[in-house]
């Protein structure tokens, strides 16, 4: 008696193997947590003390489209990426996620197609499903860093059903930050088949070596048929707080997703109140937190580059790298790694990233890898899962 949209719906494949981890965790063993992007940097400290601020007596539903108090200071803080919007054109959303759901459920019908560029952040395939609506992807590869596919794929995979193109910049899985001309070609195949673009822009602030991280706002001519969905889950280490925005200058869109939220109620009442907290953080929080994640970045890069036979780009982006293992499957590798391996009572858990293609059969031997946590455990996790991948090889063959 299970429906065929539940039956549709995938699993996580960031979350999926995590009983692999619980049953290595309960003989003993120290795993690695490099499969999920949780990050282990301290929360602002502002965000606990706006929810003391804010604490009242009872907690009450708040607007759908989220206080306005918290509306105004996500505008303020947008212009400071050159991203001008009015409160009026946010709705503060139950995390990125919901605001990808009601991106795709504005813009698609049933059965309606929506172009994504895999490897993909893999829960876009779980939200697609549950709505009906196909991702039609377009690919890169490691062998060229996952760079932004040409032109031509993309008008290949356009139909009449193609509804709209669904990205994130900077990349996750792939650290990828494309570069301003990479989103004029999106920005182009646009225009000319009157598609909408959904860009993702989670990890805006995190761009290492002085790149910039290019908004789609910045392209004036597609502000009729932009929507950005975005988080603070990331930014401040606050992905339990779950708040996300729905953003766009289309009245019809905002209108639109506002009947979509209105249908969920609204937002958390106390957790508004937390992130406007967080967005009064010091700037110099972020700035410490950038650094952070770049000195992580160049330590998970040069240990994992040192695996022979593993093909890896140096991630521009986000906090993660994707990299093409020497292994015949790399969730069948991941299992072994947790199920059979260890060094000292130690084991590496990373993502498989076949989860994160739409293709059948692709990204087989690739893995994500997040690296949240401190740079002496990263460097300690893939030394491991270098031994891990020399070891598993020496029994297949």
């Amino acid at each position: 008696m299970i429906s065929s949209r539940a039956l549709r719906v995938p699993a996580s494949p960031i979350r999926r193997l995590v009983p692999f981890a619980d049953k290595a965790k309960k003989k003993g063993i120290h795993v690695y947590h490099l499969n999920i992007g949780q990050p282990d940097i301290e929360t602002p400290s502002e965000w606990y003390k706006y929810i003391e601020k804010f604490k009242n007596k009872v907690v009450a539903y708040t607007h759908s489209q989220g206080i306005l108090p918290l509306r105004e200071k996500f505008a303020e803080y947008y212009r400071k990426w050159n991203i001008e919007v009015m409160p009026d054109e946010i709705i503060v959303t139950n995390g990125g996620s919901e605001a990808i759901m009601f991106a795709l459920g504005v813009v698609c019908d049933p059965e309606d197609e929506v172009i994504v560029i895999e490897p993909f952040y893999a829960n876009y395939a779980g939200f697609a499903a549950y709505l009906n609506v196909k991702l039609v992807p377009v690919t890169a590869t490691p062998e060229n860093g996952y760079r932004m596919p040409k032109k031509s794929d993309f008008e290949k995979v356009i139909t009449p059903k193609t509804k709209a193109i669904l990205f994130s910049n900077p990349s996750n899985p792939t650290g990828v930050v494309y570069t301003r001309e990479e989103i004029q070609t999106i920005v182009e195949i646009a225009k000319e088949n009157d598609l909408v673009i959904i860009s993702d822009e989670v990890y805006r602030e995190f761009a290492f070596d002085n790149k910039n991280s290019i908004s789609a706002f910045e392209f004036n001519e597609i502000h009729d048929r932009l929507i950005i969905v975005d988080s603070v889950s990331k930014r401040y280490s606050a992905c339990g707080a779950r708040i996300g925005t729905f953003i766009t200058k289309n009245k019809n869109f905002y209108s639109a997703a506002l009947k979509l939220a209105q249908a969920r109620l609204s937002p958390a009442e106390i957790t508004q109140y937390g992130t406007i907290g967080l967005l009064n953080s010091s700037e110099e929080y972020m700035k410490k937190v950038m650094k952070e994640y770049e000195k992580r970045r160049d330590v998970a890069y040069e240990e994992i580059k040192k695996i022979p036979g593993v093909i890896a780009h140096k991630p521009e982006g986000a906090f993660y790298l994707s990299a093409k293992l020497p292994v015949d499957n790399a969730e069948n590798f991941i299992k072994w790694m947790l199920s059979k391996f260890n060094v000292d009572g130690k084991t590496t858990m990373v993502a498989p990233l076949s989860g994160f293609y739409a293709t059948p059969n692709f990204g087989l031997k690739e893995i994500r890898i997040a690296y949240v946590l401190d740079s002496e455990k990263i460097k300690d996790a893939i030394k491991i899962m270098a031994k891990g991948i020399e070891e598993y090889n020496k029994q297949k063959n």
